[in-house]
């Protein structure tokens, strides 16, 4: 097979930086006239900008998108997690950290006595719920915005991930 020639024009992407400038352009001035519009308080159809004002304005969230972890309680509000370690084997950032101990109950061998996750070194591939053989950790909280203003402050304990809730969604789609 042989490769065809570039032409002089194509040889110096004149036209191809071009097109692309008038891309740019286009979505640069339809925007600035949906800003404009807006600021002068005039209302502004969704179609009209592509830009999406957050934080007044939400994008929708894909049911399976993997947000920020929680554990699974039991009936008794105890972790459904029985350190069996799996989530701390698989995780390839190495951000989950999990001590284990004996469980009261005689049914259930072990139970975490510390369970910690690092969100500043996770991410957030799944991997752990994926492997978690009682379902006993979710990525299900919706939760997007998590901010610390130290490192330790980024290491969620036990009791910070049993506290989290699933997301809640609208008939509409939409997250609460």
């Amino acid at each position: 097979m042989r490769k065809e020639e570039l032409t002089f024009w194509e040889q110096i992407y004149i036209p191809q930086i071009y097109e692309g400038l008038k891309v740019t352009a286009r979505h640069f001035f339809k925007n600035m006239k949906g800003h404009i519009a807006r600021l002068l308080g005039k209302p502004v159809k969704d179609d009209e900008t592509v830009t999406i004002q957050y934080p007044e304005e939400r994008r929708p969230l894909s049911p399976r998108l993997r947000s920020l972890h929680r554990l699974v309680k039991r009936a008794d509000g105890t972790p459904r997690c029985v350190a069996c370690m799996m989530c701390e084997t698989i995780c390839p950032a190495r951000c989950i950290y999990i001590v284990a101990a004996e469980h009261p109950n005689p049914d259930i061998e072990k139970r975490p006595a510390r369970f910690d996750i690092d969100l500043g070194k996770c991410v957030f591939c799944g991997y752990c719920v994926e492997a978690c053989p009682e379902d006993a950790i979710r990525m299900d909280t919706g939760i997007l915005e998590f901010a610390a203003y130290t490192r330790q402050d980024m290491i969620y304990t036990m009791e910070r991930l049993l506290a989290n809730e699933p997301m809640k969604i609208t008939s509409q789609g939409q997250r609460l």
